[in-house]
This record gives structure tokens, C-alpha cells and sequence, in this order.
């Protein structure tokens, strides 16, 4: 298979997955830190670009889907030119079969929020992944690797009966856990399956064990918040430009590189439609609307999640002064 090697600024050491322990105190590091945080297709970026471009920022991702190389569309990734604006970090890191953790990811960002004060910038986080926030406020549950073969044991599962009945599954093992996940979600379905096969114990407990510490006087925690009806609709016409952006031929891009199409960023909202499309196994007439709908429940998650993360300051879309306002008014305190 081509393998592309990684650029010195963009590798990561150890990125397999290990027990995942609450990292201590100061683990933020000292000076202040910025998050612009949110539902999927809420602009976060684009504010988070406009900060950095405005304070003399650099843009940490805090996306557990543009980690991955070669996935560009789907994710949402920063342009060519939105990077050559601002410096962007844990962008193409890994590629889409190597594992990576929360835990990874805390450990990378460690270093990257580290170098960016170094050279005098202010860092400034920005996605949508609830748990790579929780990983780096201190609140990650120690879940121990999982085993591949466990791994391949319920992809195999899943394959063979598929989402909904491996759904019923979990909720005769962890029904807990189940309650909380769609029948329709195979990749927290496999999570939650393979963390019970391998430890026998399920995630729920330890999910019991993930604290929502609220931020360090450090950081301000800003979160893009619209209504309802006005994100989804949002949501509806960024899956359509995606599309007419050329995300099949994307994924028939990495697919062609020898990855195979049951990995787990292959099976993540919108590339797993699009592979069944390719697969053969669902008509060109049903992915919008059904990539949509998927990223439409992801979002109402993703607004669950925050609610529940203490100090989180909600800002208008769009109010560019009253966020720099925030900001300003934080790096003077810090």
C-alpha cells in the first residue's frame, strides 16, 4: 500500500492507544487559551480563523476526523489557503488504518499547545469532539486497549447482522450504554461492544468515571450555538456542496490507495454511505438525504454534550465583535 511519510511538524509519537489515565494538574500549561467549540457546520472555523488571524493565533484541531490523511472533504478540513493564513495543528497525522486515541490526542496537543506559546502565539482550539475536550480538561475515563482481534471479531459482527441487531446485543450487555446510542451508529455500537468483550466490564462503567471538569482560569471556553432549525438546515446544504465537491470521488481516492472500507474512519457519518454507494449496495438518490440526517442527530449529540461541560460562554453566530471582545478581555487577564 502507498503510504505518504508524514512532514516533521505533523508527526505524532506513539499514537496507538494505551490506558488512558487523568492527565495531573497544569497540564493545559501556563498563559491563556482560547476553544472555539460547537455542533458540526456551526462555523466554528471560520471564527476561530478570524480570532487567530486577528490576536496572532495559531488553530489547534480538536476533531477527532481530521486527524486522518487523505479525508478532506468529508471532514471539513481547512483549505490549502485557509492554512497558508493561519499555522493549523493535528491536521493529516495519521492515516485511516492507523489507531488513534483520546488519549493520542491529548498527548499531541499537549505538545502542540506547548510549541505555539513558544513562539509568543496565542492557541486557540477549535472543533466539535466533546471527548478530546474531556481528555485535555482531565476527565478521561482509563479504558485499556482494546485487543485487534477483539476488534475484528466485531466488525465481523456487525457486517454479519448488522447495526440494529448488534444494537439489541449491547443492550442485553450494557444497557446503559445502549440507551444512549443510536441503533443506526455502528461505530459506537462496535466501540461499546469491543471495550465489554475485552474487559468485561461495560463502557457505561466506565464512562461513569469521566468527570465534566469545568475549564482552568486559563481557558475560555466559547461554544457557536444557532437554533434548531436553522444548524439543520445549514447541515442540509453543506452535505450538498460536499457532494458536488467531489466526496465520492474522495473516497474512491483512498479506496484505490488499498484502505480497506471497513475502517473505522471509512465507517464514520457521510464515508460510510458514500462506500455502500460505491459498494454498490445504495442508490446515488439516497445519500444526501441520508448523510443529512445522520449528521443532523450527530449535531443534536454534540449540543447534549456541551450543555453538560460547565463554563462553557455561548456566542451569536456570526458576532465576530463580541467574540473578540471575550477574547481580548481574557489574554488581558491571562
Amino acid at each position: 500500500m502507498h503510504r505518504n511519510p508524514p512532514s516533521a511538524s505533523s508527526r505524532v509519537a506513539n499514537p496507538a492507544p494505551g490506558p488512558q489515565a487523568s492527565p495531573g494538574p497544569g497540564m493545559l500549561g501556563a498563559g491563556p487559551l482560547l476553544a472555539v467549540v460547537g455542533a458540526t457546520a456551526s462555523g466554528k472555523s471560520a471564527l476561530a480563523l478570524t480570532l487567530a488571524e486577528g490576536l496572532g493565533g495559531e488553530i489547534v484541531s480538536l476533531d477527532s476526523m481530521q486527524v486522518y490523511r487523505h479525508l478532506d472533504i468529508g471532514t471539513a478540513k481547512p483549505s490549502a489557503a485557509e492554512r497558508a493564513r493561519v499555522p493549523h495543528h493535528l491536521l493529516d497525522i495519521v492515516e485511516p488504518d492507523q489507531p488513534f486515541s483520546a488519549g493520542a490526542y491529548r498527548r499531541a496537543a499537549v505538545e502542540a499547545l506547548a510549541a505555539i506559546r513558544g513562539r509568543g502565539r496565542v492557541p486557540i482550539l477549535c472543533g466539535g469532539t466533546g471527548l478530546y475536550l474531556q481528555a485535555l480538561l482531565g476527565g478521561l475515563a482509563e479504558i485499556p486497549p482494546v485487543p485487534g482481534d477483539v476488534c475484528a471479531r466485531v466488525q465481523a459482527l456487525l457486517e454479519r447482522l448488522g447495526p440494529a441487531e448488534c444494537h439489541r446485543e449491547l443492550a442485553r450487555r450494557d444497557p446503559v450504554a445502549a440507551a444512549r446510542i443510536h441503533p443506526h451508529d455502528p461505530a459506537r455500537i462496535g466501540r461499546a461492544l469491543e471495550v465489554h468483550l475485552a474487559t468485561n466490564r461495560p463502557l457505561s462503567a466506565f464512562q461513569r468515571q469521566q468527570l465534566f471538569a469545568p475549564p482552568p482560569p486559563e481557558l475560555l471556553l466559547l461554544e457557536v450555538r444557532w437554533p434548531r432549525a436553522e444548524l439543520y438546515g445549514r447541515i442540509d446544504r453543506r452535505v450538498e456542496a460536499m457532494l458536488a465537491a467531489g466526496w465520492v470521488a474522495e473516497v474512491n481516492r483512498v479506496l484505490a490507495l488499498g484502505f480497506s472500507p471497513r475502517l473505522k474512519p471509512l465507517r464514520a457519518i457521510g464515508y460510510r454511505e458514500i462506500v455502500e454507494y460505491v459498494e454498490g449496495r445504495r442508490g446515488a438518490d439516497t445519500l444526501a438525504g441520508t448523510i443529512a440526517g445522520r449528521t443532523r442527530h450527530y449535531a443534536k449529540r454534540q449540543g447534549t454534550w456541551f450543555r453538560r461541560q460547565p463554563g462553557i460562554r455561548w456566542v451569536e453566530p456570526g458576532d465576530a465583535r463580541a467574540l473578540f471582545a471575550l477574547a481580548e478581555k481574557h489574554l488581558k487577564i491571562g
